[in-house]
C-alpha cells in the first residue's frame, strides 16, 4: 500500500478546543476545509502539532477518523498517535489509528529507543513492532522533538526503506548535507522525504525532498504551495519567497501552537487559543501583535504568489 497522491505540502494539523477544553469539532472541520482550499496536498492530522502526547488514546483515534471522514478523499490524511512506551501498547495504538481509514500510519522515532541506545536496539524493537501490525498498514516515520529527538541516521533508514513498510518520513534534520545523505540511501524505494524545515527547504527541494511538511503550514500554506510546485520554473520569483518564508518561520519560537491557534483565530477558524500543552496565559499582546503583523505580511505575499496559480 502507497501513500496516494504523496508530493507537496503536508501540514502538521494543530488541534482546537472549546472553552472548556474538549476537542472543537466545528473548528476542526473549518480548518480541514481551509487547508485543502490553500491548497494543501496531505494532511498529518494527529502529530506533536495536534497535542497528541496530552490527548488520550480515544480522543486521538477520533481525531484521525474526523479528519478522514471531512477530508472525504479530497486530500490523503496520515496520523501518528503513536506516543507509549511498551511495544505491545505501541502496536495497539499503530492498529486502532490504521483502522480509521488513514493513508498510514506514522511511528514516532524516539519511541522506539532510549535516547542513550543504539540503532541496533531501535531495528530490533521495529522488528517486533512490525510483527504486531497488520502486513497491510502503510507506516511512515516522524523525527519528533519530544521527549527527545532521535534523528533516523542513514543506515538505519535504509534499513526502513527495504522493508517495504516504510512510505513517509517527516524530517527534522534541519541540515542540508544529512538530507542528501537520507535522500541517496532511499532512492529507488518507495520511502519519500518531507522536510519539516523551512529554511533548508528549497534547497532540499533542488536534491530531491518530496515536500514539506512542517508548522509554519498552519500560517500560510497556500505559500508553500506556491512554492512547492513553482520553484523549478520560477527560480527567481522562488528565491525571494523563500526569503520571506525562512525570516517569516522566526515566529516558531513563540508559544507554539497557541500563536498558530491565534492566527487560525484571526482566519474565523478556531475560537480561541487555548493549549494543553502550553500556557496560553503566557501568550503576550507583543506575541499577538507579531502574528497579526505576519498575517498582514502573508496576504501581502498571497497576491503576489496567487493561489490560483498554485498547482500546476
Amino acid at each position: 500500500m502507497e501513500i496516494n497522491n504523496p508530493n507537496g505540502v503536508w501540514p502538521t494539523m494543530i488541534t482546537p478546543y472549546t472553552e472548556s477544553g474538549e476537542i472543537d469539532f466545528a473548528a476542526l472541520e473549518r480548518m480541514i476545509d481551509w487547508f485543502i482550499q490553500n491548497k494543501v496536498d496531505g494532511l498529518f492530522a494527529v502529530c506533536q502539532s495536534s497535542e497528541m502526547f496530552f490527548l488520550s488514546l480515544e480522543e486521538r483515534v477520533k481525531l484521525a477518523a474526523f479528519v478522514v471522514e471531512k477530508a472525504a478523499g479530497r486530500v490523503p490524511v496520515i496520523a501518528s498517535g503513536h506516543i507509549s512506551d511498551s511495544l505491545e501498547d505501541q502496536a495497539r495504538e499503530l492498529t486502532l489509528m490504521g483502522e480509521t481509514g488513514v493513508e498510514a500510519v506514522i511511528l514516532i522515532s524516539n519511541r522506539l529507543a532510549e535516547q542513550h541506545e543504539s540503532d541496533d536496539v531501535w531495528k530490533a524493537n521495529a522488528e517486533k513492532l512490525l510483527e504486531r501490525l497488520p502486513d497491510h498498514l502503510a507506516l511512515g516515520i516522524y523525527e519528533c522533538p519530544y521527549p527527545y529527538k532521535r534523528l533516523m541516521s542513514p543506515s538505519l533508514l535504509k534499513w526502513c526503506a527495504d522493508t517495504g513498510r516504510f512510505f513517509f518520513l517527516k524530517d527534522t534534520c534541519c541540515d542540508v548535507e544529512m538530507l542528501k545523505e537520507k535522500l541517496s540511501v532511499i532512492k529507488g524505494t518507495p520511502l519519500k522525504l518531507y522536510n519539516a524545515n523551512t529554511a533548508t527547504l528549497l534547497e532540499s527541494l533542488k536534491l530531491g525532498v518530496d515536500g514539506y511538511s512542517g508548522v509554519m503550514a498552519n500560517f500560510h500554506p497556500d505559500l508553500y504551495a506556491w512554492l512547492l510546485h513553482h520553484w523549478d520554473q520560477q527560480p527567481e520569483e522562488a528565491d525571494r519567497l523563500m526569503n520571506a518564508l525562512s525570516v517569516a518561520a522566526f515566529i516558531e519560537r513563540q508559544l507554539y501552537p497557541v500563536n498558530a491557534k491565534y492566527y487560525q483565530m484571526l482566519e474565523g477558524i478556531t475560537s480561541n487559543y487555548r493549549s494543553r500543552s502550553r500556557n496560553h496565559e503566557e501568550f503576550t499582546a507583543t506575541n499577538r501583535l507579531e502574528v497579526e503583523q505576519l498575517r498582514r505580511l502573508s496576504k501581502e505575499l498571497s497576491k503576489q504568489f496567487p493561489l490560483t496559480a498554485a498547482v500546476n
